[in-house]
């Protein structure tokens, strides 16, 4: 990113403004967005020069191991804004250690190991698959401030690649469409409506695989969490052209969320 060649306290400003402005006022963040009244340092932006690579981290307090905020950015070869990661957690909510395995070693989004019973904690409170605390609801409110930073820039397209099925289901909401990965989710909203396989499997064989989970994207998303699919959740790409929603909808028979 062309910004990161700025001097610190001008990059800095410029990318304090992706921070939502009510995530900033429930952080006791002060007009600069970096430090609290106090002026313990909240924000971290770690944005090298030369390197096209974007990380904002927001705490609560100054020595949290959790961010309330998290964001990481980068430019592709492409001119394209790849949203790698946001993350936007209630600090006050109660945690599920579902990042480590059983013995506490970090499992990079249960890539390397699940903790079984936080999970089923998670899921019983209402989380999805990942999902450490309950969310702020602010992406709708941090969304539209990428797309304008993103067309101040004079990129187009904001590319991702989505970690779970409740993730593309929430960005196809934002308007972005498939660049791979849409084949499949035809195929999950099929194949999940009774007498499809992924319906039969739904036969409670573990608490993620429960009858009548087919209904919700929560208990969709946790039943591929375990495994139900055919094929493993991966190499799904999505694209959102700024100013413009796509209109999918590969989830259009659902029932809405309790919380």
């Amino acid at each position: 990113m062309a910004i990161n060649r700025l001097d610190d306290g001008e990059k800095e400003a410029l990318y304090v403004s992706l921070v939502p402005l009510r995530l900033r006022q429930l952080a006791g963040l002060a007009a600069d967005g970096l430090h609290n009244a106090a002026g313990e340092r909240l924000t971290r932006i770690i944005a090298p020069s030369g390197l096209a690579f974007l990380r904002i981290e927001v705490r609560a307090r100054p020595d949290d191991a959790d961010t309330v905020f998290f964001l990481e950015l980068a430019d592709t070869q492409y001119l394209q804004m790849e949203l790698s990661f946001c993350i936007i957690c209630d600090p006050a909510a109660p945690r599920y250690d579902v990042d480590v395995d059983e013995n506490g070693r970090r499992n990079w989004f249960a890539s390397r190991g699940r903790n079984l019973p936080e999970e089923l904690r998670a899921m019983q409170d209402g989380l999805f698959p990942n999902q450490t605390r309950h969310g702020l609801r602010l992406f709708v409110e941090f969304f539209p401030l990428l797309e304008r930073f993103t067309d101040a820039l004079g990129m187009e397209m904001i590319v991702a690649e989505p970690l779970s099925y409740d993730n593309a289901i929430r960005y196809e909401r934002y308007g972005f469409d498939y660049l791979r990965g849409k084949r499949l989710m035809m195929e999950i909203d099929r194949e999940f409506l009774p007498g499809g396989r992924y319906h039969t499997r739904l036969d409670g064989s573990t608490p993620f695989r429960m009858p009548g989970q087919e209904r919700t994207v929560r208990g969709r998303s946790w039943a591929i969490h375990d495994g139900v699919l055919d094929e493993p959740w991966d190499e799904v790409q999505i694209y959102k052209m700024i100013g413009v929603h796509a209109g999918i909808d590969t989830f259009p028979v659902r029932e809405q969320e309790t919380r």
